[in-house]
């Protein structure tokens, strides 16, 4: 499980703390050879430099051998106005190392259950890829929040890249029930199964739909073949990637204006967007005709029902409209 954090790698964090320590290590070495003359050597009564780096390791380190020692009044003033500190700082750099690595899992352990507790009706993206990412972005387009998605995919550096965007990840294979329990898909709204074999993400949404009834499930395959398979195994939407873009292709050859038309209506952010929203109080009774935006097709119940349909001629409240209409930026935009 990875959240989104600002970090530091390991080999510079030792770095800095290796750069720090030999710092307060020489430091001390210049303060007690400056002020030799305050020292004594129970071996020859001098002190060199060599047994000032010698005094410095035994002091810096707590060891304190003896054999040389403070004696003049200026010597014992600076051990203990600047000597002592040092030796504090010293000890901090070391055990801190330590202490962090000791106290990193409990901090990652708090923050992930904060995380939890708070992760409600959340999307699950599985899949990272050009269709994951392709699909995080368009959920953004309609002003939903970093925090609210949640990413899965079995590569260890792309979680990474994606936890350096914003995103919470979870690297592991989303087959497994445990790795969806781990994106809190029970308390999900929904999940976008965007794998590169169609096979996994039948997989995926029979675990998926296992751990989560009410989850609404919508599915990318490759062959169109394999669209039943996912329907069956609880996908509430599957989308056949290879047909739909060779049917963008062959709209391209027939009329290129067109293509650019649909490219503009599934490109949330600019142009025209194509949404679906509830009907509304002013709406119901009249014509979908009548609507401000542009009513392509009626949801009523389970069934949709197109713009020509007799029975979509009058709308009700409890329809729900899949209209065309100008996209309003990030900021403007609001959820159905």
């Amino acid at each position: 499980m990875l959240l989104p954090r600002s970090t530091i790698g390991p080999l510079r964090q030792v770095g800095r703390r290796l750069l720090a320590a030999l710092s307060v290590l020489w430091a001390t070495v210049l303060i007690v050879y400056l002020d030799r003359d305050g020292y004594t050597d129970n071996h020859d009564g001098t002190v060199t430099f060599l047994d000032a780096v010698y005094y410095t390791t035994v002091t810096l380190s707590t060891t304190g051998y003896g054999d040389i020692a403070p004696v003049s009044d200026g010597a014992r003033i600076v051990n203990v106005l600047l000597i002592t500190p040092l030796r504090v700082l010293f000890l901090i750099i070391l055990v801190g190392t330590t202490l962090e690595v000791l106290t990193e899992r409990t901090r990652e352990q708090w923050r992930q259950t904060r995380w939890r507790t708070a992760l409600r009706d959340h999307t699950v993206v599985v899949g990272f890829g050009t269709k994951g990412r392709s699909a995080a972005e368009t959920l953004l387009s309609t002003g939903m929040g970093r925090e609210r998605i949640v990413l899965i995919d079995p590569n260890h550096h792309v979680v990474k890249a994606a936890t350096d965007d914003g995103f919470a990840g979870v690297v592991g294979d989303a087959t497994r029930s445990d790795v969806l329990a781990r994106a809190e898909v029970r308390r999900a709204k929904q999940i976008v199964v965007a794998t590169q074999r169609d096979d996994t993400a039948v997989l995926v949404t029979l675990t998926a739909r296992q751990l989560n009834p009410r989850l609404r499930i919508v599915a990318a395959v490759r062959e169109e073949e394999n669209a039943p398979l996912l329907r069956q195994s609880g996908a509430d939407a599957v989308i056949t990637s290879a047909s739909a873009a060779g049917r963008l292709l062959g709209l391209s050859m027939l009329s290129p204006n067109a293509s650019s038309v649909m490219e503009d209506l599934i490109q949330q952010g600019s142009g025209l967007s194509l949404n679906e929203r509830p009907v509304t109080k002013a709406e119901a009774g009249r014509s979908p005709r009548e609507c401000t935006d542009l009513v392509v097709s009626v949801v009523r119940g389970h069934r949709l029902l197109g713009y020509d349909d007799p029975e979509a001629a009058t709308l009700q409240l409890t329809d729900r409209v899949v209209v065309i209409h100008r996209s309003l930026p990030s900021s403007e935009t609001t959820l159905p």
